[in-house]
């Protein structure tokens, strides 16, 4: 009997544990093992709690991103997005989850191959498995979800084609493959995907044509196909997608002219077809697309006039053809446009006057015309809007006054250098509150005095009158908290530098040469310790030059041209304050007879050296010296420059070497200047790869401009930025915002000398003592090419580049790993491939302030990105590392930075 009984209790045991769970939990439960779960645990309700009372319905509807029907029968959603989770998913752990219709396992670490257990869920209408780490190529199967509606595969490490026979689901809307890459040609079954309103292909490997079938989707609304390298132009097809709002096809090596049928897109809101090759003229048949809000055709090869037609374009807010070959002026019409914001034309051969009643109509924040041939005056109206952010005019033939900057309190960068406007700089300019970057350099007409409220601006940073012929004092200093560089140059300002200057507290940059001022050079002005640069020559100060920390810093060239002023910079000692020439007692009458005598001697002697050395120079020098200047330089002759080189010092600048020294121009201009030696032989190779380099520019670059040479030496010029270089300012904090802005401009300069140089062009020393700031904080590569320019030298230049280019892809890694690690891991591109990845992640997210909150996802998501490019970069396989364009397409997934 007492046998019966256990046998029975055991019975009774055992069915609980039976009833107590259900196939769906225990599946999610076997799931749960195998997944790589953060410390926090995000799923510790997934359990199964001891003495559960027996129930038909499924335990796991209660769980965290769990969803089930109303009679908690059938598990309908699974959601472990954001979840910090990693792992393999095996092929049988969703075999249970017929009844599923929306799975979202994004955000998360997920590796290795999609599992094709969950191409048998047939009820799925949404499957979301984005920013994951799924690689290798994607299998085939995913028609058999004949529900699908939504599919989301964005930012994985696919590898090899994609899928065709994801358009044999009738059901799609939606389709993402972007940044992914995915290779090969786009299929031209893709074109049949009937319900398709939603596909981006972006930011992949993909190559060959564009598919014409791509007409025959009448319903999408939103395309983007950009960010690969397709072969050929727009097909003409595309007009046909008569439902499209949303169509991007930017930075696509797209050729040929666009086709005029993409004027039949009359629902089109948005077009960007920027950064690529496109040739020919804007097709007037925009103008009948009524609906469009922003065009962006800029980066390309377009000639020709802005349509007249576009003046029908009432709703356009973005009109951007900046960088292409077009001309003409531009219709009045754009001017009545209501809802313009943003007017984007620099750099083509734009001439005439801008309309008139530009800015009377509508509320303009960006108006961008520089580097044209525009003349005339600044529309009087351009400000009456009053959200006018930026003005950029510069490098053009604008002419008359700037009263229109009157009263314009919303501007915060106007740049309105190399022009011909008059009247001086308004003295109501203090209105413009929110200034912060003022620059009207190189205006030769300008005049005026400096307005007497000019250092009120209370966000001001910047400001720059270089050669304005500006006269009258410098007004005294307020409240300059922001400010950061003063160029006032090549002007007539008289008086005295004013003591109040020593309250702008973050001065780094002061440059008052070429001008007439006088007095003594202010004591406290040197007790700024973020004064980097100083430059005071030419002028007529006296006194001694003070020894505080700042002018320690500086050498002889800040303070050249002053014969009244003594101190060590200058090695002219001082006596009681003045130059000792000043102060000498030649003793009685007849000592100061003889000594006239002698000076007078002395004098007749070098007069006649000094017309000796003009002799020799005029008829030696220049006749064997030539000059090539690249833009940016003031007029010189080879002369002037040879004459600028008696001030040269080899001094440590930011970014220099043994070879790199800084020197003042006759025009008070800063450069750094570089000696080469060539021979003969070398000599066609290397000057037209230093004229490569001369008209090869980009904005993150240090631009060379100029060379001075003979047929033995040469001097290259290039521009000098004092505001330090990265790895002086590595250990700055920065926002991930400005971490990203800064990796991203680095890639662009390096990714310029790559592709953009015909042939390509390596850096070959790239590190964080060679990407120097400008004023505004934006890197420059430095030191670029000089590897190359000494293999032409000794004539060991074959073989050099490709090697040079894989070199630079690792360099580039270590220096981002720098910036993600705040300096931790210097020269750490071999050791990050023995630290396993999670222990990396970890460091890198402490390193940036990133926690594990909801919040923080998104950052830690492009951190991850990032990270995933600097191991790429450094991999040990040369061939296996990305091309600095994979790298760019790849950073592109970040946020947009903001110019």
């Amino acid at each position: 009997m007492a046998k019966t009984i256990f046998i029975i209790l055991i019975f009774f045991v055992f069915s609980s544990s039976c009833f107590a769970s259900d196939p769906f939990s225990e599946a999610l439960l076997s799931l749960k093992s195998e997944l790589i779960i953060p410390s926090e645990n995000v799923l510790n309700d997934w359990k199964i709690q001891e003495n559960q009372t027996p129930s038909s319905k499924i335990i796991a509807c209660s769980w965290t991103g769990i969803k089930c029907d109303e009679n908690m029968t059938k598990i309908t959603s699974l959601d472990l997005s954001f979840k910090n989770l990693g792992g393999v998913l095996s092929h049988n752990q969703f075999g249970q989850f017929l009844d599923l219709i929306d799975l979202n396992i994004s955000h998360n670490s997920f590796s290795d191959q999609i599992p094709v257990g969950i191409f048998n869920l047939s009820n799925l209408k949404t499957l979301d498995i984005s920013r994951n780490n799924f690689s290798g190529v994607f299998p085939s199967g995913i028609s058999k979800l004949e529900n699908l509606v939504v599919f989301d595969a964005f930012s994985n490490s696919f590898s090899g084609s994609l899928p065709k026979d994801v358009c044999e689901i009738w059901s799609l809307k939606v389709l993402n493959f972007a940044g992914s890459y995915f290779s090969g040609s786009i299929p031209s079954e893709y074109g049949y995907c009937k319900s398709l309103e939603f596909l981006h292909l972006g930011g992949n490997f993909l190559t060959g044509n564009l598919p014409k079938e791509f007409g025959q989707l009448k319903n999408i609304v939103h395309m983007e196909i950009g960010y690969n390298m397709y072969e050929g132009g727009i097909p003409w097809e595309f007009g046909n997608m008569s439902q499209l709002q949303y169509l991007d096809i930017a930075d696509a090596n797209l050729s040929g002219p666009i086709p005029k049928d993409l004027g039949n897109l009359t629902k089109l809101d948005t077009l960007f077809l920027f950064k690529n090759r496109l040739s020919g003229m804007i097709p007037t048949e925009f103008g009948d697309i009524l609906t469009l809000s922003s065009l962006d055709v800029s980066d390309n090869m377009l000639t020709g006039p802005i349509p007249e037609s576009f003046s029908n374009l009432k709703n356009l807010k973005l009109l951007s053809v900046m960088y292409n070959d077009m001309n003409g002026s531009v219709p009045d019409g754009i001017a009545k446009l209501p809802n313009l914001e943003s007017l984007l034309i620099w750099d083509n051969f734009f001439s005439g006057e801008l309309p008139q009643e530009l800015g009377k109509y509508s509320k303009l924040k960006w108006v961008d015309v520089s580097t044209n041939d525009f003349v005339g005056v600044i529309p009087p109206d351009i400000c009456s809007g009053g959200e006018l952010s930026r003005l950029m005019l510069f490098s053009n033939y604008f002419s008359g006054g700037l009263s229109s900057l009157s009263n314009c309190s919303s501007l915060v960068r106007v740049r309105l250098e190399d022009n011909l406007f008059s009247g001086g700089i308004p003295f109501d300019i203090f209105h413009a509150t929110n200034l912060e970057h003022f620059n009207v350099s190189s205006n030769p007409s300008l005049g005026g005095i400096l307005p007497e409220k000019i250092w009120s601006l209370p966000v001001l940073q910047n400001l720059s009158a270089i050669f304005c012929n500006i006269s009258g004092i410098v007004p005294g200093f307020q409240s300059c908290k922001l400010l950061y560089v003063i160029e006032l140059n090549g002007n007539h300002l008289s008086g005295t530098i004013p003591e109040s200057l020593s309250v702008c507290e973050n001065l780094g940059m002061l440059n008052l040469a070429e001008n007439n001022l006088s007095g003594e050079i202010p004591v406290k002005l040197g007790s700024s310790s973020k004064l980097k640069f100083l430059n005071l020559s030419y002028n007529d100060l006296s006194g001694s030059i003070p020894m505080e920390n700042s002018f320690k810093a500086m050498d002889s060239n800040s303070f050249l041209g002053n014969p009244n002023l003594c101190g060590a910079p200058l090695a002219r000692p001082c006596h009681h304050g003045k130059a000792i020439s000043e102060g000498l007692d030649l003793g009685s009458r007849s000592h100061k007879v003889a000594w006239v005598i002698v000076l007078c001697a002395v004098v007749v002697l070098l007069v006649c050296f000094l017309i000796g050395i003009v002799y020799y120079r005029r008829h030696n020098v220049n006749r064997h010296w030539r000059m090539v200047s690249f833009g940016g330089l003031p007029e010189l002759t080879a002369a002037d420059v040879l004459k600028s080189f008696d001030s040269v010092e080899a001094v440590e600048t930011p970014y220099s070497s043994n070879s790199v020294c800084k020197a003042v121009l006759l025009t008070g201009m800063t450069v750094i200047v570089r000696k080469i030696e060539w021979g003969t032989k070398s000599s066609n190779l290397l000057m037209d790869f230093i004229n490569r380099l001369g008209n090869s520019q980009h904005k993150n670059l240090i631009r060379l401009l100029g060379f001075c040479y003979n047929k033995n030496l040469g001097y290259l010029l290039y521009e000098y930025l004092p505001n330090g270089d990265l790895d002086e300012k590595i250990g700055v904090k920065r926002d991930w915002g400005s971490k990203q802005r800064l990796v991203v401009n680095i890639a662009k300069g390096l990714c310029f000398l790559h592709h953009d140089c015909r042939p390509a062009i390596p850096h070959g020393n790239l590190k964080a003592s060679n990407i120097v700031f400008d004023e505004n904080m934006e890197p420059h590569l430095a030191e670029f090419a000089f590897k190359t320019i000494s293999a032409m030298e000794t004539g060991d230049y074959k073989g050099l580049m490709e090697h040079e280019l894989t070199d630079d892809i690792f360099d580039f890694g270590e220096v981002v790993l720098e910036i993600l690690t705040n300096c931790k891991r210097k020269n750490g591109g071999v050791m990050i491939h023995r630290t396993p990845r999670e222990v990396l992640l970890k460091e890198i997210y402490q390193a940036n302030e990133v926690d594990s909150s909801s919040s923080s996802k998104s950052i830690q998501e492009e951190i991850k990105l990032v990270f995933e490019v600097v191991l790429r970069c450094t991999t040990s396989k040369q061939t296996d590392r990305p091309s600095m364009e994979e790298v760019l397409k790849i950073l592109s997934g970040l946020k947009p930075e903001k110019k």
